[in-house]
């Protein structure tokens, strides 16, 4: 199913947010949405802002409505064009995937974070849910203005 509903799955020592959603567009075109750094604020409302550039080794500035007074310094991890992009720090990774499925594309974003620290922190991180929702809507949206006009 993918409804653009999120879900999230908690264990003591990581907590992973996952979401879907079919966008009728090219991978290519939710691709650019995905790699254009300089760009991403304007249709993406869960950024305030992300400065870098997103290629395979690079390192992005990332801040997110979810918490505005920090600065994420996130690496790319993974840069496979039109299909798979992830990027993170030492607390987890975040991962972009695109199926192609005739004449739409299924976006799939799953982020894992935690490690042997994260019950210590855990309750100071927000829920990803409703920001992954918006992030996935907006992404949709923007992706379909482009391809159909």
């Amino acid at each position: 199913m993918n409804s653009g509903k999120a879900s999230t799955t908690k264990t003591t020592f990581s907590r992973e947010t996952a979401v879907k959603i079919d966008i009728e567009a090219t991978p290519a075109t939710i691709w650019k949405l995905l790699t254009d750094a300089g760009d991403m604020a304007r249709w993406n409302s869960t950024i305030v802002s992300i400065e870098g550039n997103i290629q395979e080794g690079e390192t992005i500035k990332l801040v997110s409505t979810l918490d505005e007074s920090r600065t994420f310094s996130l690496k790319v991890k993974e840069f496979q064009p039109n299909s798979r992009l992830a990027w993170g720090d030492f607390q987890g990774t975040r991962v972009y995937e695109l199926t192609p499925n005739g004449n739409t594309t299924t976006f799939s974003m799953h982020e894992k974070i935690g490690g042997i620290l994260f019950p210590l922190f855990s309750r100071m991180i927000p829920p990803f849910d409703e920001s992954f929702e918006q992030f996935a809507a907006d992404l949709k949206k923007e992706a379909e203005l482009i391809q159909h006009g």
